[in-house]
């Protein structure tokens, strides 16, 4: 890469980081590959699904110009005295596997893809509660259909609900989460209660198209945790 272009790079690093960090007092590379341009968002919620083998399949530029924006990232981070805290990144799938950033798949990359930097600013138990955060498994995110479909599973007509997956949607009674109840939004104390009690809980969203972007419309819990709450 020339100087002019490698100048430019860092400009677009640096103002997406600062952003990002100023936003929500740490940055992650994948903060830094979303404001840059080079990696959808779509992309980022098809990964999170288990939908991509890794995550750098879905970079829209080539490994070497990733490889030179995450090292002038972490460049950055460190002039600027963050402190590195490793997350856990697990896919929302039924089986909660570790997400795979990387080609190569060494463990040196992908702990760097997996280590996000935070603020000096913040106290040791606010570092404390957001490595907790950043680490716990993702919900569980489940699709109210608005058109007909069929489970890439058992190859039967879809339902109301739908499971994205690997290969695509999955029915309910393949994902094995028919056992599950409804709980639609609105009472914040139940839902939050109940899916405390659940052992296994899934958010439900709904595609709108006004809004051109998925809007949450309750929750799924176990019946028996439900009738606990209320």
């Amino acid at each position: 890469m020339n100087p002019d272009n490698r100048s430019r790079l860092e400009q677009r690093v640096v103002k997406a980081a600062e952003a990002a960090l100023q936003d929500q007092k740490y940055v992650s590379p994948i903060d830094v590959l979303v404001g840059i341009g080079w990696l959808p968002p779509s992309t980022v919620a098809a990964w999170r699904q288990g939908r991509l083998p890794y995550l750098e399949r879905g970079v829209t530029v080539n490994l070497h110009k990733t490889s030179t924006a995450m090292h002038v990232f972490r460049s950055w981070a460190v002039r600027k005295k963050l402190a590195p805290s490793e997350a856990a990144y697990m896919a929302r799938t039924r089986d909660r596997r570790p997400l795979r950033f990387s080609a190569s798949g060494q463990e040196a990359i992908e702990r760097s893809y997996r280590t996000h930097w935070v603020s000096p600013t913040l106290s040791e138990r606010k570092r404390e509660q957001l490595a907790e955060r950043q680490s716990r498994a993702p919900d569980l995110v489940v699709i109210s259909a608005r058109h007909d479909w069929t489970c890439t599973v058992c190859g039967d007509a879809g339902g109301g609900l739908l499971l994205m997956q690997d290969n695509g949607p999955v029915c309910m009674a393949c994902a094995k989460l028919d056992h599950l109840v409804f709980l639609s939004s609105g009472n914040s104390t139940l839902t939050r209660r109940a899916k405390k009690a659940s052992q296994l809980s899934a958010v439900v969203v709904r595609w709108s198209q006004t809004r051109k972007r998925y809007e949450r419309q309750g929750i799924l819990v176990e019946e028996s945790a439900l009738e606990h709450v209320e």
